[in-house]
């Protein structure tokens, strides 16, 4: 698959070929749903607790006799009294689930080819600037109709870009080894720098 390469100005940069191996596959969107459910599972904090009847601060004492009148009660801890433990409440845990590693590869390959298919990956020369304004970012921006975009550079993002680029709404700014599934889904636009595109070839090698 060829696809052609600009600068932030809008001129060309130039054509490259991109994997069809990786960009060129019939999305399924089961596995994007397998993905999506597994990466945002793994971001639940999971830190939800009530206290339970062992864990109240009433005495532990039982309140009335066994016989004569009166249920049967143990200590006011119970449920069914104000101030008592809850019953089947949640407690700290992980919502994480598992999935294969294999799946997790091939549902970021999935991604990547439903912005190729869709006409919504644009492979971009550099994202390099000589100084940090978001007025003028913003501009440019503009003129190249991102107004809803995920931009990944290479190992480090340009500094000055990242700057700039950070209060913009709706554009979010990764390096390449912060790519995901469930980020690439939530833009309308995929953005890959050069340098992006080697590293995704050597990490798909």
């Amino acid at each position: 698959m060829e696809l052609q390469v600009t600068n932030l100005d809008g001129t060309s940069a130039g054509s490259i070929e991109l994997k069809d191996d990786v960009f060129g596959l019939e999305v399924r969107p089961d596995i994007l749903h397998r993905m999506v459910r597994y990466q945002q599972l793994k971001a639940m904090a999971g830190t939800h607790d009530v206290k339970n009847r062992s864990e109240g601060a009433a005495t532990g004492k039982k309140f009335k006799k066994q016989k004569g009148g009166g249920a049967r009660h143990g200590d006011r801890k119970a449920p069914q009294f104000r101030g008592g433990g809850r019953a089947f409440g949640p407690t700290p845990r992980s919502h994480a689930i598992d999935l294969p590693k294999k799946v997790r590869v091939l549902a970021l390959k999935h991604a990547l080819s439903s912005k190729a298919k869709s006409g919504s990956l644009i492979v971009i020369d550099s994202v390099a600037q000589t100084e940090a304004k978001t007025a003028a970012l913003r501009t440019t921006f503009g003129k190249l109709a991102w107004a809803n975009a995920l931009i990944i550079d290479g190992a480090t993002v340009d500094q000055n870009f990242a700057l700039a680029a950070r209060n913009i709404p709706h554009i979010d700014v990764l390096p390449i080894q912060g790519i995901n599934v469930v980020s690439i889904l939530k833009r309308d636009k995929l953005v890959l720098t050069k340098a992006a595109l080697e590293a995704l070839e050597a990490r798909f090698a």
